[in-house]
């Protein structure tokens, strides 16, 4: 399909609203299942939200979180989504940045943005510069690494519990009760009873120990 096709697609899937909004902003916008999706600059933030807030009557911050996308050179993806209940619409806001490049806040348009903006530094690392409180929110004091990003272990870093013995919380290095394995879902112990081809493994289901 061509680009001027695509564009006359994106065109007819706005409603006017939509249009009005990527027109007065300025931005680049996505639909996806009959959902507007605007591509904010990260140092345009701030003026995007107050905009949609003040121009558009998007009261309601409903939602922040984070995305990781860890082969992309800017690997976070910041994602806003917000209510109009005087327009009963709702639109999402997107702004891309790595983990250096801090996103400023917009606690100072929307309040209730201060703790989403924590937990997404808390899971991702992402930092929101000018924010009145940038505490992990969510981990403990003294938590290593973001738990949501792409490249965090699974079993983590330390595990805690409580020591009898010194009437205190602990933390100590992982420790798994086994080596790692690779489980062979499609050579089970007990085999399955279906036609041939029989699977590796199947032949075990017939021996009786």
């Amino acid at each position: 399909m061509s680009s001027l096709a695509v564009q006359e697609r994106f065109e007819a899937a706005l409603t006017p609203m939509g249009a009005e909004m990527v027109g007065a902003l300025g931005v680049e916008a996505q639909v996806a299942f009959g959902e507007l999706t605007l591509l904010a600059p990260r140092e345009r933030i701030v003026e995007v939200m107050t905009a949609l807030r003040d121009q558009f009557g998007f009261q309601q911050l409903l939602d922040l979180c984070g995305a990781d996308y860890p082969d992309r050179e800017e690997r976070f993806e910041v994602v806003y989504h917000l209510l109009s209940m005087t327009r009963n619409a709702r639109v999402r806001v997107k702004v891309v940045t790595d983990e250096v490049q801090p996103v400023a806040t917009v606690t100072g348009v929307y309040p209730s943005a201060g703790w989403f903006e924590r937990e997404a530094y808390d899971m991702y690392g992402v930092i929101f510069s000018g924010h009145p409180d940038m505490r992990r929110l969510l981990t403990d004091y003294g938590f290593e690494g973001h738990p949501l990003r792409k490249d965090f272990p699974m079993t983590g870093y330390v595990e805690v519990r409580y020591d009898e013995e010194q009437k205190r919380v602990v933390y100590e290095p992982v420790k798994l009760t086994q080596e790692f394995r690779t489980f062979d879902f499609l050579s089970p112990w007990e085999g399955a009873d279906y036609p041939a081809p029989v699977l590796p493994g199947d032949e075990k289901a017939g021996v009786k120990g």
